[in-house]
């Protein structure tokens, strides 16, 4: 055979193989090979001895090969034989313990009890585990998203070690798995919203209005995730004392303002109300499983409060470590994260927003400059989201709305069939099939709430800055990437 029939045949091989990429694998398979794979990885690493993490260390990526019946270096097993790569072991490791997690009980959630598989309320074809403790999400990643955190290992290392009390996803760890012939990409984060509690509203927000509203199919479920135009439909906003606004505002700010920086957009608020009831220990399915290692900073108050040396723990057994806040008379805990921050304003998001823009409301669409992105997004969770419970005394509206429940009700009310006389009480189902169209053709539109530069956060610049952050050029943002 000639050199280029060679060549030829390797590319078709290659061309071949690719194809595979992002197939479901036998999903008992698929799980096993992740377990026993990180098993391996972490295991493996505590052989090495802890040292500062360098620069070359984020872009090390070390490969094995496990086969069913073992070898000298890896232990036998019961799976197809599979190839594992880990990313940046050491900065990982770095992470793991700047955030408290021990190597034996990361091991311990990883690989003790099988991995409960998610549903994936989004658009993107990931797939979804939960570890059996509650701790740990383990998520696939494609090919361009897990190089795109490889690129931000370095400037996520920058932010942790200058702010710990992120709402930022907390990475463990970057895996590929090659197992059968499919090739996966798996990274482990911390899991936002807890099982071991009921979850009675579950929010995926971002500030925009195009397309945003559950369809007829998610509200279907019995623990649908609901968009922007829902929240706005079902509540009034979520109430905080003062001085808890004040610290999830500035999180959130500082948080989109490293966003920003990396040219991130697309994010969103992942979003859950546990209503409390007078009742004791309001617990979800697993509440009586077994709760790791408490991961420091990992909830939802930790995250937000400021003062890192605080000896006093601030999570128990019954809030789980969420927010207090309310709606009406109604005492809820809020469990909250930023999600989805490996989208950059590339080339192909550029063209999706310009020819959005000039279908729609270029202001309404999801996908924006990081800037404009950031700014959108502050001004609705800090407006229309969240709201301080000492603004509640200056409105004397005299109209009631329903409690929290009520409202869900009313909200499910649209798949009932419809009873003569309310037709203009309810919405269509074309309106919950994510169409949202009025009859003018246009997408339907949140209120346009105050511009943030007039909300006051309390935070700790001056009064005569604004608190959105200035965006940078493309010359300055190119310097992280």
């Amino acid at each position: 055979m000639s050199t280029a029939a060679k060549d030829s045949a390797g590319s078709a091989a290659r061309g071949s193989k690719s194809t595979k990429d992002f197939k479901k694998p036998t999903p008992a398979a698929l799980k096993g090979a992740i377990q026993l794979g990180i098993g391996y990885a972490v295991g493996n690493l505590s052989s090495k001895p802890d040292r500062d993490v360098l620069m070359q260390d984020f872009s090390v990526v070390e490969s094995v090969y496990l086969p069913s019946e073992g070898s000298t270096l890896t232990p036998a097993h019961h799976y197809p034989d599979f190839r594992l790569k880990t990313y940046a072991p050491l900065a990982f490791r770095y992470f793991r313990e700047l955030f408290g997690i021990k190597p034996d009980d990361y091991l311990y959630s990883m690989c003790n009890e099988p991995l409960i598989e998610l549903s994936n309320p989004g658009a993107s074809s990931s797939w979804f585990y939960l570890t059996s403790d509650d701790e740990f999400i383990i998520k696939t990643v494609q090919h361009k998203e897990a190089e795109f955190l490889q690129k931000l290992l370095p400037g996520y290392y920058m932010n942790l070690n200058q702010n710990p009390r992120t709402l930022l996803p907390k990475f463990y760890g970057l895996y590929y798995i090659n197992c059968g012939g499919v090739n996966v990409r798996v990274v482990v984060m911390n899991n936002v919203l807890p099982c071991a509690l009921k979850m009675n509203y579950k929010y995926d927000l971002k500030g925009s209005t195009y397309k945003r509203r559950a369809n007829r199919k998610e509200r279907l479920k019995s623990s649908p995730t609901f968009k922007d135009l829902d929240f706005q439909e079902m509540h009034e906003g979520l109430h905080f004392d003062a001085e808890t606004y004040n610290a999830l505002m500035k999180t959130l700010q500082r948080d989109c303002r490293v966003l920003e920086s990396f040219k991130i957009m697309d994010y969103s608020l992942l979003l859950g109300v546990h209503v409390l009831d007078k009742k004791v220990g309001s617990r979800g399915g697993r509440g009586d499983s077994r709760r790791g290692q408490k991961v420091l900073y990992s909830t939802a108050l930790e995250s937000i409060q400021g003062n890192a040396k605080d000896p006093e723990p601030v999570v128990d057994d019954d809030t789980m470590g969420g927010i207090p806040a309310k709606h009406k008379d109604e005492k809820l805990l809020i469990f909250l994260g930023i999600i989805d921050i490996l989208q950059s304003y590339r080339f192909i998001k550029k063209v999706e927003h310009s020819w959005k823009a000039l279908v729609y409301d270029g202001d309404t669409v999801s996908v924006h400059r990081p800037n404009f992105y950031a700014d959108r997004f502050l001004n609705f969770m800090g407006t229309t989201v969240f709201k301080k419970i000492n603004a509640l005394r200056g409105t004397s509206s005299k109209r009631k709305r329903g409690s929290l429940y009520a409202a869900k009700s009313a909200s499910q009310e649209v798949l009932s069939p419809l009873r003569p006389g309310e037709e203009k009480r309810t919405q269509s189902m074309d309106h919950l099939d994510g169409k949202g169209f009025s009859s003018s053709n246009q997408p339907d539109l949140v209120p346009k709430s105050s511009d943030l530069a007039h909300v006051s956060f309390d935070l700790d610049c001056p009064r005569d800055e604004e608190p959105i952050f200035s965006s940078q050029s493309d010359t300055e943002l190119d310097v992280y990437l």
